[in-house]
């Protein structure tokens, strides 16, 4: 089983000709709705990948909250760890640019009332995968690690959106997943000042016992284990929209994982289908189908 402790939002979407400079204005030439947050994506992802998954989340009383919910409804995610609260519903506001790239500000609504002490449909056992990010409370996310190690399961740290106080906790996942801009600033919190990444990524694994694994877009993953250190390459492709390309990688990792899939093959699988999700507008529409996935491993052409 998968646990996927996180975000539940509302992704309202924009595309523009180029994204805007701080105070500019730029006209918009599309908009449209669709379910996100980084837990509930990479729920999906999971499922998607053909995991069993349970989601645990807050929304609000809204009408936001059921198209929040419809893809993970028609996924089959396990739903009935997600709370309704008085706050609106999570809501993400996205600039998407022609050129693929996009800017995002959140707003957390019922998300922030995902505390440690409204988890009790999170019972973990051991053996469990449990996924998190930085879209909820960091005291949630650091009490469920502690509440992972004890049942010996196995937690997956997305160390998205950054945010220093959480350097604090790292080592306590299993797995730290950050794209490369996270991983240096967190390297800063943690003074991790070696001269190149791979070496930081080298130290922050001798030093905590744990796996890094570090996204770079189109250049593909590289991850650093207390023994070995691996570079994983992404699919070639004109990338359409790079939302939740991330939140793609980390379920479908966390669904390698569960498999028991060695950690090279699980990573080549992610990588895969995070590049895959770039090919399709939004976050939850884009997240490729396992059958998919296996199609571009196979050698079959993308895009």
């Amino acid at each position: 089983m998968i646990t996927v402790i996180g975000s539940i939002n509302l992704d309202l979407i924009a595309t523009v000709d180029r994204l805007p400079a701080p105070g500019e204005t730029v006209p918009g030439s599309g908009f449209k709705t669709a379910p996100g947050g980084k837990g509930a994506n990479q729920a999906l992802a999971a499922a998607r990948a053909g995991a069993p998954v349970r989601m645990i989340g807050a929304v609000g009383k809204d009408a936001f909250a059921g198209e929040a919910l419809a893809l993970l409804k028609d996924g089959r995610v396990d739903l009935s760890g997600v709370a309704e609260t008085e706050a609106s519903t999570g809501t993400a506001h996205i600039l998407v640019g022609n050129d693929g790239e996009n800017m995002i500000a959140v707003v957390p609504g019922a998300n922030a009332a995902v505390l440690p002490e409204n988890l009790d449909g999170a019972a973990l056992e051991k053996g469990d995968i449990v996924l998190l990010q930085h879209e909820i409370p960091l005291t949630t996310v650091e009490a469920v690690l502690d509440a992972t190690a004890a049942a010996g399961g196995v937690a997956i740290l997305n160390t998205a959106p950054f945010r220093k106080e959480a350097a604090a906790f790292l080592g306590k996942a299993n797995y730290v997943v950050a794209n490369e801009t996270e991983f240096d600033l967190y390297c800063e919190a943690l003074a991790l000042s070696r001269a190149d990444r791979p070496a930081r990524m080298k130290a922050f694994a001798q030093q905590t016992g744990r796996t890094v694994i570090v996204t770079l877009g189109g250049d593909g993953v590289l991850a650093a284990t207390p023994e070995a250190f691996l570079s994983v390459p992404a699919l070639k492709i004109t990338p359409v929209d790079t939302v939740g390309a991330g939140d793609t990688f980390c379920g479908y990792l966390a669904a390698g994982l569960a498999e028991r899939l060695p950690l090279g093959d699980a990573l080549r699988r992610a990588a895969v289908a995070g590049s895959l999700a770039c090919l399709k507008p939004g976050a939850q529409p884009a997240i490729p189908l396992t059958r998919e996935v296996d199609a571009a491993l196979s050698g079959e052409p993308v895009g």
